[in-house]
């Protein structure tokens, strides 16, 4: 909660207070592609969240993320010049922006041996630690007067303060209170990490391609204006994350897998029916909030939070196939998106017209994957507990 209101509130006090409509929709649309070249980041946390539970040694952990963390540093100078050209950003904001890639491996790393641990009381200091240290920096630079690049490079620099912080509570969590279980047969190395890393991928495109699209289907003050509103959706997504982190080493455990995903998508959906109609009632105080420059977000801002809703459910799903190794059905995900960026990239031509869009995208993404995972969970585990068939 700690980490998500901080993230909420740079980007409430950025969009309303520091900066113009078309300097926060370039720095919403920065800070989107540093969280889609994050994604190796997020896929290395649930890969040694996973390995930790089946007993994998630290030391193999620890070779897998200097190997990811080497390659998001490769990725992140290739793709500088790239996303400075589709934002119609400069290098230096954008570089300052996706310099954050490689420390954010490294945090989700560490965060992944304690939640693999289940030490559930550490991995939240430390999420709301590592929240405020990426989200102070930014705030203060923003009230001094700093534009986007300032901004960026500041939250950067938080990143590699929360680096230090995060893994001396790995060091502080070292204990021995799982039953010890022999090493995984199963090879691990940062092939592992990029086949979770297309399922994280496609989570993080299929939760950003609106905003990413937003400054080339839409003009540039209603860019920023869908900016704002797509804070309800990061919300109603990130809203519920908690629930897969505790819920995530049981879904990585055989025995336990199939309850802990039914389990987990209905208090998710749950959370989420009651975002969205909270945005809905909300809706009308945002020109008091931000300005009347908001003012086209009041009647659709319930469906910006309805699709951060759908999408959560979807990420469970997902983080479900990644626990289990079984990430082909992602498939399904990526099908939904690329039809998604064609509607965009043709048809959209206004704000409602993208939310929309970007609501339909997810509601059949989050639907199809659903009942496709818990259909295929329920047909193994009737596998695995009908008898032997006796011989004739």
């Amino acid at each position: 909660m700690v980490a998500n209101v901080c993230m909420y509130l740079v980007h409430l006090l950025a969009g309303g207070r520091f900066l113009t409509t078309d300097e926060y929709g370039e720095f919403a649309v920065l800070l989107s592609a540093m969280l889609v070249l994050g994604v190796p980041a997020l896929a290395l946390q649930a890969v040694i969240a996973r390995e930790v539970v089946l007993g994998r040694s630290e030391r193999r952990l620890r070779t897998v993320t200097v190997q990811t963390t080497a390659l998001v540093v490769v990725l992140a100078a290739v793709a500088v010049p790239v996303v400075a050209a589709l934002a119609r950003a400069s290098i230096a904001t954008t570089a300052a922006a996706l310099s954050a890639a490689p420390l954010l491996a490294l945090i989700a790393a560490g965060q992944g041996m304690v939640q693999g641990r289940r030490e559930f009381r550490a991995l939240a200091w430390l999420l709301g630690v590592v929240g405020i240290l990426r989200a102070l920096p930014v705030i203060g630079v923003l009230a001094l007067g700093a534009g986007p690049a300032g901004a960026l490079l500041a939250g950067t620099i938080g990143a590699g303060a929360s680096v230090a912080v995060v893994w001396l509570g790995v060091w502080m969590t070292r204990v021995d209170r799982l039953h010890p279980r022999s090493e995984p047969t199963t090879s691990l190395d940062a092939r592992s990490v990029l086949r979770a890393s297309q399922v994280q991928l496609v989570l993080i495109v299929a939760s950003s391609i609106d905003l990413l699209l937003s400054r080339t289907a839409l003009g540039a003050d209603d860019a920023g204006v869908y900016a704002l509103g797509a804070i309800a959706t990061k919300v109603a997504f990130w809203l519920p994350q908690a629930i897969g982190v505790v819920f995530y080493p049981r879904l990585a455990d055989p025995a336990q897998s199939g309850d802990s995903l039914r389990q987990a998508v209905t208090v998710v959906a749950g959370i989420g029916v009651v975002l969205t109609v909270a945005a809905g009632l909300a809706g009308p105080l945002v020109p008091l909030v931000v300005g009347d420059d908001y003012r086209a977000l009041v009647p659709i801002l319930w469906l910006f939070a309805y699709t951060g809703a759908v999408l959560s459910v979807l990420q469970v799903t997902l983080l479900s196939a990644i626990a289990r190794d079984h990430t082909l059905v992602a498939l399904l995900t990526w099908a939904v998106v690329a039809a998604e960026v064609v509607v965009i990239v043709t048809v959209v031509g206004s704000i409602v017209t993208l939310a929309a869009t970007a609501a339909i995208a997810g509601t059949v993404a989050a639907t199809a994957t659903a009942v496709y995972v818990l259909s295929s969970r329920s047909s193994t585990a009737a596998v695995e507990s009908s008898p032997a068939a006796e011989p004739d």
